[in-house]
């Protein structure tokens, strides 16, 4: 094939790509507009909606200074240990209850009944024992993640295909072999669609935890400006958890469509 039917065969998804960009961002256009008409002609309570251009203003602030960039940091190393840990824990102890049947009759009723407490719940419990502080922080969220990344991986340690496990044996493949090489291959679709849920559970609870106990990040920071009556500084740190969860997302999106292409079920 030539050069220029290459080029020609690629202007369609090129021109795709371009639309998925500048339709959003026109709507978002469109909403900030009629948000600074209806505060701007009082059809918005500015005591409660500050015009999107004050927003703007006190973001461009916020990023020229320190204090933004230390509490992006500070929220990210929570989530980041957060997830970190549950990932790890809840791939393992997954991988475990899935191999070994009556382990798993065992502690599921335990585990079901753990896993719809909100972690929310368990501040005072971790407050009077561990303290607040990052550790109170990554403690709470380490829970709330744990619960997605365990069921992801009990369910994913199910699509291993019995053939090719078989087949493992009869060559000889230890254990510790069949899950190097065949269980955990199997399982990666949906561990990585048990991290991108878990992702986003660790940051809500890892910024929940900030407002409420004060840990140092965007959180916190948030709720500095909200008690200082400063509604814009506010809402620019509601923009800047928006963007930082949004990028989140778009980084694990990319992972999966490059490391899980050749699976053709990037979820």
């Amino acid at each position: 094939m030539s050069a220029a039917a290459v080029r020609r065969a690629g202007a369609p998804a090129r021109r795709v790509r371009a639309q998925g960009v500048a339709l959003p961002a026109a709507v978002v256009v469109g909403l900030l507009a009629l948000a600074q008409v209806l505060t701007v002609a009082g059809v918005l309570p500015r005591t409660y909606f500050p015009p999107p251009t004050e927003v703007l203003t006190a973001l461009g602030r916020l990023l020229t200074g320190p204090m933004l960039w230390a509490d992006v940091g500070g929220t990210l190393a929570g989530w980041a240990i957060s997830l970190g840990i549950a990932v790890v824990a809840g791939t393992a102890l997954g991988v475990l209850l899935g191999k070994v049947a009556p382990l798993q009759w065992l502690l599921m009723p335990v585990i079901e009944f753990l896993r719809p407490i909100p972690s929310i719940a368990l501040i005072p419990l971790v407050i009077l024992t561990i303290g607040g502080g990052r550790t109170g922080e990554v403690v709470l969220a380490t829970y709330a993640a744990l619960w997605q990344m365990l069921v992801a991986a009990v369910y994913a340690s199910r699509t291993v295909d019995p053939v090719a496990r078989d087949t493992a044996r009869v060559f000889g493949f230890g254990r510790a072999q069949e899950i190097r090489w065949l269980t955990l291959p199997a399982m990666l679709p949906g561990l990585m669609t048990g991290v991108r849920i878990a992702s986003a559970t660790a940051l809500i609870i890892t910024i929940t935890t900030e407002i409420l106990i004060g840990v140092p990040g965007l959180g916190e920071g948030l709720n500095l400006a909200r008690n200082a009556g400063d509604l814009a500084r506010m809402y620019a740190y509601i923009v800047v958890i928006g963007v930082v969860g949004l990028a989140i997302n778009a980084v694990f999106t990319l992972v999966s469509r490059r490391f899980l292409a050749w699976q053709g079920a990037v979820r």
